[in-house]
C-alpha cells in the first residue's frame, strides 16, 4: 500500500472541488480500513457544493455510498478480517444527544454524516466504523451494493418504516429520477397496488414502467387527479411519496390522497411547505412527513434482497467513471444528462 492517494476534496471557503493526493488512512480502535470499489455520486453531494446543506467542516473528501474490502483492522475490532467484502455506514452517532445518552443510536439528533462530518469514499481507501458495516453476500456485485448505502436504503426506510405501506395501498410517487426509481419498485415489493410513477420527463417514465410502475402520469396533465381517481376506482392515493421536495410536488401529493392518507416527502430544497387548505387537510384526517435516512440494519436486508433476487438494480447504475472524472460526473447529475439513477466513481 502506498502512503498517499488520489481523493476529491470539497473545500467550504469557495465550494470548490479538487482532485488531491492525500494521505492513506490507517484505521483507528474499533475502526477498519475499507479500499472502495464503488462509491455513488448522490443529489446531496451536490446539495453540499452548492450551499443548500450547510458545510460542517473546512474540507472534507465527499462520497458516501460505498462498497469495498477491508484491508486492514484496527485493536479492539471482532467479527471482521482483511478480505472480507462490506458496506459502511454514512453516518455516525454523536454519543452525546439525548437520544444517544438513552441508548437510542438510531435517533441520534446530531448524527456525523459520512462525506459531510467526517471523510467519505471519493478515494482510494476510506475509514470506517467496524459497527456500522455489512457483509456483501458473495453472489451480489460490488457496483450494485454499493447503492444500498442511500440510494436503496432511503426509499427503504421511507416505504417500511415512515409510510408502512403494505398490501393493498395505493401509493403514487412524484419525481422518478433515482430516488423515485426505487421507491417505485420497493413499493410495489412491499405490496403496493397501483403504484403509480408521476414525472415531466417521457424516458424516465419508460424507465418506471420497465422496474414495476404499473401506471405512469404526467405531473403537469390538468387532468392528473382525475386520471388518479379513475385509476385507482374512486379511492385516491393511500401513501404519496415526494421525490422532489419543492412546493409543487408536495402540494399535488397531499391533493392525492384519499381520507387518512399519508404523504412523504424525501426531496431536499430550501423552499417552504404547502400542504393545502386547513378545512381539506384536517377534515380528511390527512398526514405529512418528513424522511432523511435508513436504518442500519436496512442495508443488510437489502443485500439479503439481492442475493435471493427479490430486487433488481441492473438498471439503476447509470454509469461508471474513474475518480478522475468527477467533476464531469457532477455536472451529469446537476444537469441530468441522460438521466441518470447512479452515476458510479471507482478509485
Amino acid at each position: 500500500m502506498t502512503e498517499t492517494m488520489l481523493a476529491e476534496r470539497f473545500y467550504a471557503k469557495d465550494h470548490s472541488i479538487h482532485l488531491e493526493d492525500v494521505p492513506v488512512p490507517h484505521p483507528g480502535p474499533g475502526n477498519v480500513l475499507i479500499e472502495v470499489a464503488y462509491c455513488g455520486i448522490c443529489h446531496s453531494d451536490l446539495s453540499l457544493i452548492n450551499g443548500t446543506f450547510p458545510a460542517q467542516l473546512p474540507e472534507v473528501t465527499q462520497g458516501h455510498e460505498a462498497s469495498g474490502t477491508i484491508v486492514e483492522v484496527g485493536v479492539g475490532v471482532t467479527g471482521w478480517k482483511v478480505g472480507d467484502r462490506v458496506i459502511p455506514s454514512a453516518g455516525r452517532p454523536c454519543f452525546t444527544c439525548r437520544k444517544c445518552r438513552r441508548g437510542d443510536f438510531a435517533n441520534c439528533l446530531h448524527l456525523n454524516l459520512m462525506a459531510f462530518a467526517y471523510d467519505g469514499a471519493w478515494a482510494k481507501y476510506h475509514e470506517a466504523a467496524a459497527t456500522g458495516l455489512t457483509k456483501i453476500p458473495e453472489n451480489v456485485p460490488m457496483d450494485q451494493a454499493a447503492l444500498l448505502a442511500d440510494a436503496v436504503s432511503t426509499p427503504y426506510a421511507a416505504v417500511v418504516h415512515t409510510a408502512q405501506v403494505h398490501m393493498g395501498n395505493a401509493v403514487a410517487v412524484w419525481g422518478v429520477g433515482g430516488v423515485g426509481t426505487h421507491l417505485v419498485q420497493l413499493a410495489k415489493v412491499a405490496g403496493g397496488v397501483p403504484v403509480i410513477a408521476i414525472d415531466l420527463n417521457d424516458e424516465v417514465l419508460a424507465r418506471a414502467k420497465r422496474v414495476g410502475a404499473d401506471h405512469v402520469l404526467h405531473s403537469d396533465d390538468p387532468d392528473l387527479m382525475s386520471k388518479i381517481e379513475d385509476l385507482t376506482h374512486g379511492r385516491m392515493i393511500d401513501v404519496a411519496f415526494d421525490a422532489v421536495g419543492i412546493k409543487p410536488t408536495l402540494r399535488a401529493a397531499v391533493d392525492s390522497l384519499d381520507v387518512d392518507g399519508k404523504a412523504v416527502s424525501l426531496g431536499l430544497s430550501s423552499q417552504d411547505i404547502d400542504a393545502g387548505p386547513f378545512m381539506n387537510f384536517n377534515l380528511q384526517r390527512k398526514r405529512v412527513y418528513g424522511h432523511l435516512g435508513y436504518r442500519g440494519q436496512d442495508i443488510g436486508v437489502l443485500a439479503e434482497m439481492l442475493s435471493y433476487h427479490r430486487l433488481d438494480l441492473s438498471e439503476s447504475i447509470s454509469e461508471v467513471i474513474p475518480l478522475s472524472e468527477i467533476k464531469r460526473g457532477i455536472q451529469d447529475l446537476e444537469e441530468h444528462r441522460n438521466n441518470p439513477i447512479r452515476i458510479l466513481v471507482k478509485p
